[in-house]
């Protein structure tokens, strides 16, 4: 019985380890073409449904504060999206001149130029207590970007 209390209380580990057996067993369902249609279900309705479900939480006072203050995610999306992969860059120039693998530097920097996952930045901003609503906002619009 404690087993089942503990697996009640763990749902979503549980289901991590359920999901990942499945697709061991069987992939070709999470395949490009396959019956869950990954192309269009992951790129479309699962982004929108993780703004959806980040928006339904925040109070219309926050978003709407938090709309205001325009020049505050202008500098949030110059440094994510010009400032970082710059640095990177450099970085890399940097590290283009040693005997590091030229493909590993070209994933550094295809990774270098991506924006924080969206449920990362709203998870990690509210778990210090910032600002949830401009962290989703943000996310969004950078997101959008991309």
């Amino acid at each position: 019985m404690r087993l089942l209390e503990r697996a009640r209380k763990e749902w979503f580990m549980v289901g991590i380890v359920v999901a990942i057996g499945a697709a061991k067993l069987e992939p070709s369902v999470g395949v490009n073409g396959g019956p869950l249609k990954p192309e269009i279900t992951v790129a479309y309705i699962a982004v929108a449904t993780i703004f959806f479900n980040s928006g339904l939480s925040l109070k219309t006072e926050e978003l709407t504060s938090a709309l205001v203050h325009l020049k505050l995610h202008l500098f949030i999306q110059i440094f994510t999206l010009a400032f970082f992969p710059a640095a990177i860059w450099l970085f890399l120039q940097l590290l283009s001149v040693t005997s590091i693998n030229e493909w590993l530097l070209k994933g550094l920097q295809t990774v270098g130029c991506m924006p924080p996952p969206v449920s990362s930045a709203v998870i990690l901003t509210k778990a210090v207590g910032g600002n949830e609503a401009a962290a989703i906002f943000n996310s969004a619009f950078g997101s959008f970007l991309n």
